[in-house]
């Protein structure tokens, strides 16, 4: 039980986030559909508080002088993810947000793809949506090769 609730909470840190708690279920022999569950409902409890809190928080600790740096680079990594979410998608920014949050790449998980859809002013329900949706596929990617499919294929066809 204490596994599964570091896979929980492993999941809500910034930047390691459900990407992070499946290689660790999958590490500890955990099986994989309650962990894959667990993980996705961690990655995704912060998303709401993000989205309607963040922008504003770290625009106010931005010209604090201790948190003001920290702040300062969250606002800049959540601001320069939404230009390029908006440069390369135009109107297709809810399948872009799914995909950059979808594809595990360090860096564009729920927290930065949450903070970029806030920044972008994109509405509430689209944008939880399309990243829960991106977590999902994450999870799915995360699980396949966390669990050596991905090695196993290359094997068979080397």
């Amino acid at each position: 039980m204490s596994h599964y609730l570091i896979v929980f909470l492993i999941s809500m840190v910034p930047l390691i986030e459900l990407r992070g708690s499946m290689v660790y279920a999958v590490g500890f022999g955990l099986p994989l559909i309650p962990s894959y569950i667990i993980a996705v409902i961690g990655n995704m409890l912060p998303v709401p508080i993000i989205f309607l809190f963040a922008r504003k928080i770290l625009i106010w600790g931005a010209d604090k002088p201790v948190i003001g740096g920290f702040f300062s680079f969250c606002l800049e990594k959540g601001k320069k993810g939404g230009r390029k979410l908006q440069a390369k998608a135009g109107r297709g920014l809810f399948l872009a947000l799914l995909l950059f949050v979808g594809i595990p790449l360090p860096g564009t998980g729920a927290w930065t793809g949450t903070l970029a859809a806030s920044l972008l002013d994109m509405d509430f329900k689209s944008s939880v949506l399309a990243v829960m949706l991106g977590v999902i596929l994450a999870g799915i990617i995360m699980a396949v090769g966390s669990s050596g499919v991905f090695g196993a294929l290359g094997a068979l066809f080397s």
